[in-house]
């Protein structure tokens, strides 16, 4: 018995070692390969950000009661979650946008009712909100201000994906990245997935592109087609893109509500400098009207970039004239220490933007343009 028992008691040391030594290989090995993987730091990076935006969506107004708890997520979706951006974080409203009161009116009713007046919209399937949303047009033209401004008008949280989240050197991981896009989404509903030039991610597919990248499109339309057969899912797809003619033809159909985001005409380009200029001090000479006309093919960025330009002229001159730091400018050097008095600031605060100074901004701008043009003609001919 004596021996039996001993023997039994050394099969059963063996297989303590054993289990010991397996723990203790295998979280070697898994600190090791942590060590070793560059992406750790950005991943504990993530995790640290995503936790911050949960604690926001806890302390803000939720509905629901529901609070939402770091645990209940998975690694892929907290990667994912970095990139949220809750309601009260967006600074962008409807009245941010001008110029666009057409197509404000049709995106308000088409998008956002629904989403804010669900139960009112659920007696129908076809007044519900579409699953898909392409916003397309030149750039400078407002398309992400447009994004943003939906999320915040119909209360939805807002993951602006960066599709480099989405890639990773280990097999399988872009897969799973982009089925937690989706599933991160479905708990934080309703939620706006927003994807900015999304033809560089969903561009149409072709015999040359890597099986990764093949092998994540086809995951994440998948998911998509996941959100536009359960009815009772509160998830809206936002891409803007300024090449829609590079979309693959299957992302193009689960977008069915597409708006073009165009160059601003005369009228519009006055309302945008009229929002542009609200809170700045204008002279009596400046003349919207005119300089709207003078502005034809500018987009919203664009007359923005003209009024800081024609902004700063004005506070140049006034730096010159008022604090003496151009008093040296002939004499090869130019004193910028200077003390500003309590006169100063009075004065700076009552600086108004000239007419001068508009029309002065418009010809760097429109010179710096036909500088821009000429360099792509010249590289077209290189490669004609």
């Amino acid at each position: 018995m004596d021996s039996q028992e001993g023997t039994q008691c050394h099969i059963l040391a063996i297989v303590v070692r054993v289990c010991a030594l397996s723990a203790f290989t295998y979280y070697t090995a898994k600190w090791m390969i942590n060590a070793l993987d560059p992406n750790t730091k950005i991943r504990g990076k993530a995790k640290y950000v995503a936790e911050e935006q949960l604690r926001k969506l806890n302390s803000s107004a939720n509905g629901s009661g529901k609070k939402f708890r770091a645990r209940d997520f998975s690694e892929h979706e907290m990667m994912i979650a970095s990139h949220l951006v809750t309601p009260e974080d967006i600074d962008v409203s409807w009245s941010d946008i001008a110029g666009l009161d057409a197509t404000i009116q049709e995106l308000r009713e088409t998008v956002v009712l629904p989403v804010r007046h669900r139960k009112l919209f659920s007696r129908s399937k076809l007044w519900r909100a579409p699953k898909g949303v392409l916003l397309h047009g030149p750039p400078g033209c407002g398309k992400t201000l447009i994004a943003k401004a939906i999320a915040k008008d119909a209360g939805m949280r807002f993951i602006n994906l960066d599709v480099g989240v989405l890639t990773d050197k280990w097999y399988g991981e872009s897969q799973k990245l982009a089925t937690a896009v989706f599933t991160l989404a479905k708990k934080l509903q309703p939620c706006i997935i927003f994807i900015d030039e999304i033809e560089s991610f969903l561009r149409m597919r072709g015999s040359s592109d890597h099986e990764a990248t093949a092998m994540m499109k086809t995951q994440f339309m998948l998911q998509w087609d996941g959100l536009m057969s359960n009815t009772n899912i509160c998830v809206l797809v936002l891409g803007a893109t300024n090449r829609p003619q590079d979309l693959d033809k299957a992302i193009l159909r689960r977008m069915p509500a597409q708006f073009h985001i165009g160059v601003p005409r005369d009228c519009q380009r006055r309302e945008i400098l009229q929002l542009i200029l609200q809170t700045e001090q204008l002279s009596p000479s400046v003349n919207l009207k005119e300089l709207a006309r003078l502005t034809a093919g500018f987009s919203g960025s664009d007359l923005r970039e003209l009024c800081r330009h024609a902004s700063m002229y004005r506070m140049r001159q006034f730096m010159r004239e008022k604090l003496n730091t151009g008093e040296k400018i002939g004499k090869g050097k130019i004193e910028w220490d200077f003390e500003v008095k309590d006169q100063n600031l009075q004065e700076w605060e009552h600086l108004e933007i000239q007419m001068d100074d508009l029309l002065k901004s418009l010809s760097v701008m429109k010179a710096s343009k036909l500088q821009a043009q000429g360099a792509f003609l010249e590289k077209d001919l290189e490669l004609d």
